[in-house]
């Protein structure tokens, strides 16, 4: 499973624009200079996300883009699925059909990732990462698993 360039460029140009939106609409050529991201990429990018009512935009000159509603309520998921990023670890797509048309034993070890990770996605919200000027926002990450992060391994003696 990995995440493609399709979904960090769509979540790091939505961060830009949070923080760079307010009064008047900003420029995909402006995201573009200070992201480093290829203009023709972010207007593909930018036209899926008008389309799933993430983003609006005001043509002719003093045009852009802005947050079609609150960056409160806009999730890390919602930008990803927009986008059509499938964050999948299964081998199947989910459909359960990866070992000759049946379940590979793995099959739910996986689908709880991507449950889990969807989980943490949709907990994150673009006004969190705003906030957090981009940074992981550790509040939606279950404590077991920052408890885990935080303590060393032992090594097996």
């Amino acid at each position: 499973m990995r995440l493609t360039t399709k979904g960090r460029f769509a979540v790091t140009a939505m961060v830009d624009l949070a923080i760079r939106g307010g009064q008047e609409p900003v420029t995909l050529a402006s995201i573009s200079e200070r992201q480093k991201i290829s203009l023709s990429y972010l207007e593909q990018l930018f036209g899926k996300l008008r389309k799933h009512n993430i983003v609006e935009s005001v043509r002719g000159p003093g045009g852009g883009y802005y947050l079609a509603r609150p960056s409160a309520t806009i999730s890390v998921a919602d930008i990803i699925s927009a986008v059509d990023e499938p964050v999948d670890a299964t081998k199947c797509g989910g459909k359960g059909d990866c070992h000759d048309d049946k379940e590979c034993i793995t099959h739910d070890l996986w689908m709880g990732l991507n449950k889990a990770l969807h989980k943490y996605l949709a907990a994150v919200t673009l006004q969190q990462l705003v906030e957090n000027n981009g940074k992981t926002v550790t509040e939606a990450v279950p404590v077991a698993i920052r408890r885990r992060a935080a303590k060393p391994e032992m090594a097996s003696v």
